[in-house]
């Protein structure tokens, strides 16, 4: 046999060494892949669940906004009703409410004056209830509000 010398022995240790280095780097690379692979498809997977509802989020969009359009246009609508509404009713109270008034108080002095009582002569109406800011008082509570 052969003697082995030392610098044989250690070309073989960094051959076996090196060979274990490429193996531990071939499995890393070989995990690596798989884990490339798994990723590449979560990623396709993602995407095509993902596409779907962005289209459905963007429909979802376009119909609020087309209701937003519409609620603004009622809202003007009854803006402009409303302001209608009320230069209506002012020009109708101003038209009618002062000669209204004055025929009512006039109806009353005729009335007055052909029955010809005094203020003292009519009887006293009999207390009953009276209605305060859209509340209805009796009459025991009114008559101790005045004390």
């Amino acid at each position: 046999m052969r003697a082995v010398s030392g610098g044989e022995v250690a070309g073989i240790l960094v051959a076996v060494f090196w060979a274990i280095l490429v193996s531990f780097l071939a499995v890393a690379l070989v995990r690596l892949a798989q884990t490339l692979k798994a990723t590449t498809k979560l990623v396709a997977d993602v995407t095509d669940q993902a596409v779907p509802l962005l289209a459905d989020a963007s429909a979802a969009v376009r119909s609020a906004q087309t209701q937003i359009d519409r609620v603004d246009a009622i809202a003007s609508d009854v803006q402009e009703v409303t302001s209608n509404a009320s230069a209506l009713s002012t020009t109708v109270a101003s038209t009618f409410g002062g000669p209204l008034v004055k025929v009512a108080a006039f109806g009353y002095g005729v009335r007055r004056a052909l029955t010809g009582r005094k203020a003292e002569d009519v009887p006293a109406r009999k207390p009953g209830r009276t209605v305060i800011v859209g509340r209805t008082v009796p009459a025991a509570r009114r008559k101790n509000r005045g004390k």
